[in-house]
């Protein structure tokens, strides 16, 4: 499945109305939110429709994946957007990780805690707020939207004393030479999940972490609770790969026009995560390039030259050194 898709969830008394665009959503957020009752409403339109009282209005199928028959009902659906509650263990587990992998589904998951095993980005991590301009109207319907939990885009990055890096690799290159300007100290992490371990042990008191975005959601939470101790600033861009696309090197209208909608053309069955997409995409775009050939283990040096590192540096929030009396 690709594409963004507006859903609809009404009854006489509430709406829900709210997008999706990639294969993993999360909702979060405290009791009493809505959350369970979004579900639940999808379950009941599920066994009843209309005689529910409830309509759902979606150009795909809504259905509510059960805890007692995930395992046997999963493999069945199709081309469906799947709704999961809170409290249903199986989400977290590396069998239910292993199954929608390759799924043409999108899958709404409702959940407090981090999935550790599911690639779900950052900037799919929702909470929902009611927008209606009093919480009780008498009969009139409350309407509730999805908002993003997490605003982390920043205009500038001031005077970080390192960066960690969530990449070992290419991105790891491009960054130690770009800290190695700054005359600071660039981290690999050598993985998403050592982010938070890296940040926590490093010895800097300022400290940008730059991670793919596109994945990064199940660490967003342990990475933010280092700001009760020290100053972390947090970049996350989809990922290295999509910086270098998005800093128009290849001057290639494809690309362009993929990156003004990415929904509309990376498919959930076949990438788990956008970040495996804008992989592929750069190296089968810069395949034939005579200087801007990229492989994802090394750099190429040519994205070390002042042209090219500084249109990269250019798609990103200004990283400010600035002089220390």
């Amino acid at each position: 499945m690709k594409g963004s898709y507006q859903i609809i969830v009404r009854n006489a008394r509430l709406q829900y109305k709210f997008t999706i665009e990639r294969n993993i959503t999360i909702i979060k957020g405290d009791s009493a939110t809505g959350k369970t009752t979004l579900v639940e409403m999808i379950a009941s339109y599920q066994r009843n429709h209309e005689n529910s009282g409830i309509t759902v209005n979606c150009e795909k199928t809504c259905v509510v994946l059960a805890p007692d028959t995930w395992r046997v009902v999963l493999p069945t659906i199709m081309d469906s957007i799947v709704f999961i509650d809170e409290g249903d263990p199986f989400v977290a587990s590396r069998e239910f990780a292993e199954m929608i992998e390759g799924s043409d589904n999108y899958y709404v998951i409702v959940t407090r805690a981090p999935l550790f095993n599911l690639p779900y980005s950052s900037e799919e991590v929702y909470e929902i707020k009611n927008t209606t301009r009093k919480k009780y109207e008498g009969a009139r319907r409350l309407y509730s939207k999805f908002y993003p939990l997490y605003s982390l885009e920043p205009d500038v990055i001031k005077d970080p004393d390192c960066i960690i890096v969530e990449d070992s690799n290419a991105g790891y290159d491009f960054f130690s030479s770009v800290c190695k300007d700054l005359g600071i100290t660039c981290i690999s992490a050598m993985g998403k999940s050592n982010v938070y371990k890296t940040a926590k042990n490093a010895i800097e008191e300022n400290i940008l972490v730059i991670a793919d975005g596109a994945a990064f959601g199940p660490e967003i939470e342990r990475v933010l609770s280092l700001r009760r101790t020290r100053r972390v600033m947090i970049y996350l861009p989809e990922s290295f790969e999509w910086l270098v696309l998005k800093s128009d090197l290849l001057n290639d209208k494809d690309v362009r026009d993929i990156l003004a909608d990415p929904s509309g053309f990376i498919d959930g069955a076949e990438y788990f995560s956008w970040e495996r997409y804008f992989t592929m995409l750069l190296q089968e775009k810069s395949r034939n390039s005579a200087y801007l050939q990229y492989t994802k283990r090394k750099l190429n040096k040519t994205f070390l030259q002042s042209h090219e590192k500084a249109a990269i540096l250019n798609v990103m929030p200004e990283i400010r050194k600035t002089e220390r009396k």
